[in-house]
């Protein structure tokens, strides 16, 4: 399974990373509409797209807005976005009101109740996260494969949610501070370095990509892995346009 990440920052954009975005093409389905959704177009090799929205702050629904140019010119049978029923009733109300955006998105809403059944006879489960406002994480399996997709929280080795990515081949993780900040990512909902490689340590997971970078920090490694890299060794840094397999 091909995994694409479409963008990489929190927040806002900078010059190399737009914010978050995840796909799966083979299966059409992406996870959270940052400014990155502007890239779904050409990667679509679907005829349904489902869009999975972790949470409703705009740097993770922004997308949902570029919606008419990712199905301009395509095939496209479906476009369903899911997301807990609250998040979806504010996307509509405040990101989508006609004041900001006078025209109907080509997409139907469907609330976040449980399971969500993909193609390959894979499925999609969410998990709830501490982070002001309410967020989810999720876990999708596949028969031998297995990825769980957490961000816009803070990490620890015994969070609540350890057991709802234990043994996924794959974990992507928010990081979007460095060592250091921990008093500033607490108030903020989201993760330092350390806390998330003794998470994934903990979960036992068998690969670790982090994402959710701070968008005021440039370089390849603006979190100081390289010096942490030891707490669990299967880590790196995602990048825009970055494909893993799994």
């Amino acid at each position: 399974m091909k995994l694409l990440f479409l963008g990489t920052a929190g927040y806002h954009p900078n010059e190399t990373r737009h914010t978050s975005c995840l796909m799966l093409p083979e299966v059409g389905v992406v996870l959270d509409a940052g400014s990155g959704m502007f890239r779904v177009r050409d990667l679509l090799a679907t005829s349904t797209l489902d869009i999975f929205l972790t949470h409703a702050h705009l740097d993770h629904v922004w997308g949902v807005s570029f919606l008419f140019d990712t199905c301009y010119g395509k095939s496209i049978e479906r476009v369903t976005l899911h997301a807990e029923a609250a998040k979806l009733a504010a996307i509509q109300t405040h990101l989508l009101t006609e004041d900001l955006f006078p025209a109907q998105l080509p997409l139907s809403a469907a609330p976040l109740t449980g399971p969500v059944d993909l193609k390959g006879g894979g499925t999609l489960t969410h998990f709830p996260l501490d982070h002001p406002g309410g967020s989810v994480g999720f876990r999708l399996d596949w028969p031998g494969r297995s990825m769980a997709y957490v961000t816009d929280t803070t990490a620890r080795e015994d969070a609540p949610y350890v057991e709802h990515i234990r043994g996924v081949d794959l974990l992507v993780h928010e990081c979007n501070f460095p060592d250091g900040s921990e008093e500033w990512a607490q108030k903020t909902g989201h993760s330092c370095l350390s806390g998330v490689l003794r998470l994934a340590q903990a979960a036992g997971v068998g690969r670790l990509i982090l994402t959710h970078m701070d968008p005021l920090v440039g370089g390849d490694d603006p979190v100081g892995l390289a010096a942490t890299r030891h707490l669990f060794p299967m880590t790196e840094i995602a990048r825009d346009l970055m494909e893993v397999e799994f």
